[in-house]
């Protein structure tokens, strides 16, 4: 790119960044004219093991309010209180993963992957739309209508089902907006269903006493959408560009005049070595680095990027933000993170916390950035899986989709793996969030709802030890595999996880809020088996000098026999017929 080009670009970007709030209600209204680059590809970044030596863009213009927190790590980290002890308590919540990518039916990723030629996005986009040259994402977008999404007969659903919070979807890869959008014209109050479906949310929420957040996921979006700039491979459609190519002035006098695709899309990056074969692979973002050729571009992405998440949160003051960043935040770099280094991550956590202080007087709210290490002030992830070992008390939550993270058809329900999945969880001191996906029209299948209400039975039985639990000295005990405790396999819950073989003398621990040890049979045993319990022998390490005074079976009202001896705590199984998936003891 020209030096007279970005200095162009860099004016313009000022302006809009300075401008923006008095000129209109989207920021900026257009994007300036973007010169094709013409030379060969090449690196043309600043390569990985020079990225920490990169100088970070400085977003001033974006503010963080009146406070303590200022935009960096170490404030945030000094400051914050600690995690909220709603968290805590809370346990298990409901991953509300629900967009027009839904309306695919191809699983994850439908508006990146139909526009890979032999995909099953592909295929479904061909057959309900038409070719993605001539009818792309935006037409899904414009489309879009859930007619059957009720957010508070769903939220009700949830409850039943034992949820204590909600992660709802603000924005995915996608970079389409599911409120009332400030800056974003790509929204869903300006097309689709025209509603501000985070306030419905909201709404649903506040009325049923549940603890919300919001996930903000297109820093994504800054590689994401390079599968729009190509064109199909093979057939007869080869090398006809796809609609991520439009410009603005494409769109005079068709339904999305006066729209600029490339606020929706972003920008063609293909010049840069791999990200045309990373956006045809199943998932691999680019080679990490820094796009040097885009630097004032970055500066508006990011700048873009912060505003929209401080407009949701002045909006609708959720309980905690969700970034699906990588490594130390989302725009490092590195890992998924690639193409930028930027500090927006840290002024919206500095302004989200600062404007908490300032609405309520104290602050018990936190920010999530995805795969974080650990730091006081965030608030991390596990995804598919549930780590071996407990996470020394630091505040996380397992995210994993039934099936996939939007429907598709053919998925596996079964109230036992995610029954299975939270206790993994909460054994070792995290929090579970379970998505469940709803059907492409906003409502939940037979099988999802018949899933959930026998989740709920088994949380009003045993939710004494999940809620408000804490991680004991171990997780478990049981089977060793490969000198590890058997654990119920990561990945998407299917039918793997429904079939997975757990036995009685499974066990998975934890402490309550009263100090009370649970053990979890990860199966039921048979009337009048003997459950032995190793850990807590009168001669373990576990419980050496402390006696065990009672032992009671939660969601059986009868005592049960029982004995302490040096191998362990031996329990005789009561004859049940309400016990489903994994039965509880309460130890004292």
């Amino acid at each position: 790119m020209k030096n007279n080009s970005l200095l162009l670009l860099a004016t313009f970007f000022t302006l809009a960044l300075t401008q923006g709030q008095t000129r209109s209600k989207y920021l900026p209204e257009t994007l300036p004219s973007i010169p094709k680059i013409t030379k060969p590809k090449t690196e043309n970044s600043v390569p990985m093991g020079a990225i920490d030596q990169f100088e970070e863009l400085k977003l001033n213009t974006v503010p963080v309010g009146n406070g303590p927190f200022k935009p960096t790590w170490s404030s945030i980290e000094e400051n914050y209180p600690g995690e909220p002890k709603w968290l805590r308590d809370a346990k298990f919540g409901i991953w509300v993963h629900f967009g027009p990518q839904a309306s695919g039916a191809s699983g994850d990723w439908y508006a990146r992957r139909l526009y890979v030629d032999g995909t099953l996005a592909h295929k479904n986009h061909l057959k309900n739309h038409g070719h993605p040259s001539k009818i792309g994402y935006k037409e899904v977008l414009r489309d879009w209508n859930p007619k059957k999404l009720d957010p508070k007969k769903l939220t009700e659903i949830y409850k039943d089902a034992g949820a204590r919070f909600l992660i709802l979807q603000g924005v995915h890869h996608d970079n389409f907006d599911l409120w009332d959008s400030y800056y974003h014209p790509w929204n869903s109050v300006e097309m689709g269903p025209k509603r501000d479906l985070i306030a419905e949310w909201a709404n649903a929420c506040k009325e049923l006493d549940m603890r919300y957040g919001i996930t903000f996921q297109h820093e994504y979006t800054w590689w994401w959408w390079q599968t729009a700039f190509g064109g199909d491979r093979t057939g007869a459609f080869k090398g006809i560009p796809y609609d991520g190519n439009l410009k603005p002035e494409d769109g005079k006098g068709l339904w999305w005049d006066g729209l600029d695709p490339r606020q929706l899309y972003g920008i063609s990056l293909r010049e840069y070595k791999g990200v045309t074969e990373a956006a045809y692979s199943a998932w691999s973002p680019p080679k990490p680095g820094i796009y040097t050729n885009h630097i004032p571009y970055a500066k508006w992405f990011t700048t873009q990027w912060a505003l929209r998440i401080m407009d949701a949160i002045d909006k609708y003051d959720p309980d905690f933000i969700y970034t699906d960043g990588t490594d130390q935040k989302p725009f490092s770099g590195s890992g998924t993170g690639t193409g930028v280094k930027a500090d927006a991550m840290q002024r919206v956590i500095a302004y989200y916390y600062n404007q908490s202080l300032q609405k309520h007087g104290y602050l018990d709210k936190f920010s999530v950035v995805k795969f974080r290490n650990k730091t006081n002030g965030t608030v991390t992830t596990e995804e598919f899986g549930v780590p071996e070992k407990t996470k020394d008390h630091e505040p996380w939550i397992a995210e994993v989709p039934v099936g996939d993270w939007y429907y598709a058809p053919d998925f596996t329900y079964d109230s036992g793996m995610m029954i299975h999945y939270i206790i993994e969880a909460i054994a070792r001191d995290g929090n579970a969030a379970v998505c469940i996906s709803p059907l492409p029209d906003g409502s939940l299948d037979q099988g999802s709802t018949n899933m959930l209400k026998e989740v709920g039975k088994w949380m009003k039985i045993n939710g004494e030890a999940v809620y408000g639990s804490y991680a004991w000295k171990i997780p478990g005990e049981g089977e060793i595999t490969n000198g590890k405790l058997k654990m119920l396999p990561g990945g998407k819950l299917g039918k793997q996880h429904a079939a997975f073989n757990f036995t009685p003398q499974d066990i998975r621990f934890t402490q309550g809020i009263d100090g009370s040890l649970f053990a979890f049979t990860m199966a039921i045993p048979q009337a009048n088996e003997k459950v032995i319990i190793k850990a807590l022998g009168t001669t373990s390490e576990k419980v050496v000098g402390k006696k065990i005074t009672n032992v009671s079976l939660l969601g059986y009202k009868k005592s049960i026999d029982w004995q302490q001896t040096e191998e362990g705590l031996e329990i005789t199984y009561p004859k049940t017929h309400n016990l489903k998936t994994a039965a509880v003891f309460k130890i004292d």
